[in-house]
């Protein structure tokens, strides 16, 4: 699929800042299509510590559609690969722990210790959900017919969004979208206006992975803009 944005957002488009936290999209990091951007101010001393590419309702259905688009392939792809990803991405984010005790601190005022708790049991989260891969099954049903065999097969739902909050914000990220990921499902993440940073380091761990294009997608926006 070939993403609408005006700007396909690099770093060097437009004036935007050197480093701003961005959208993912489809297996892209990209700007707003309305280009806005949003602040993020340090809680223990109030200097300037994220800026942030607001969504808008136009980037949300954008992320709706990419996942909806990519849920066929993403269903049928078998338990055992999609434990495999799960436990890579479960390395991958204690691997980023210095990046998110950098983010978590300046956005929340987290110490590092509470940060480096929100990591190690994000990762034992999403290794717990990669153990549910081959647990997925059937039920056999009682049949009042003759001869009849009725049973019943669980199937991914679909788009899933995962909505995380700013007080553990690592581990309740990953716990938003590991198990949806898990079962088959793909996954839209809105991460929290008060540490964009924070949920957008979780989302690079999954696309180190390897998780395909549109089967994650992450959107934040200006706390103006939640309704």
């Amino acid at each position: 699929m070939t993403i609408p944005f005006k700007s396909e957002l690099s770093d060097t488009a437009g004036n935007f800042p050197e480093k701003i936290t961005k959208l993912f999209i489809n297996g892209h990091w990209v700007y707003s299509q309305a280009s806005n951007t949003f602040k993020r101010a340090n809680p223990l001393d109030s200097e300037l510590c994220t800026e942030a590419s607001a969504a808008q309702v136009e980037d949300a259905l954008l992320a709706v559609q990419v996942a909806d688009e990519a849920r066929d392939d993403w269903r049928h792809v078998g338990p055992s690969e999609r434990r495999r990803l799960l436990n890579l991405a479960a390395d991958e984010l204690v691997g980023r722990t210095d990046q998110f005790t950098k983010a978590m601190q300046r956005e929340t005022g987290a110490s590092t210790f509470w940060v480096q708790r929100n990591v190690m049991h994000a990762a034992a989260i999403v290794k717990e959900a990669a153990a549910l891969t081959t647990r997925v099954g059937g039920t056999v049903i009682p049949s009042d017919v003759p001869g009849n065999l009725s049973f019943a097969i669980r199937q991914p739902a679909g788009v899933v969004l995962g909505m995380a909050p700013w007080n553990a914000p690592v581990a309740l990220g990953a716990r938003a979208i590991a198990t949806p990921l898990a079962c088959g499902n793909t996954v839209v993440l809105k991460g929290s206006e008060f540490c964009p940073e924070t949920h957008a380091l979780i989302v690079e761990a999954f696309q180190a992975a390897g998780f395909p294009p549109g089967v994650i997608n992450f959107i934040v926006h200006d706390k103006q803009d939640a309704a």
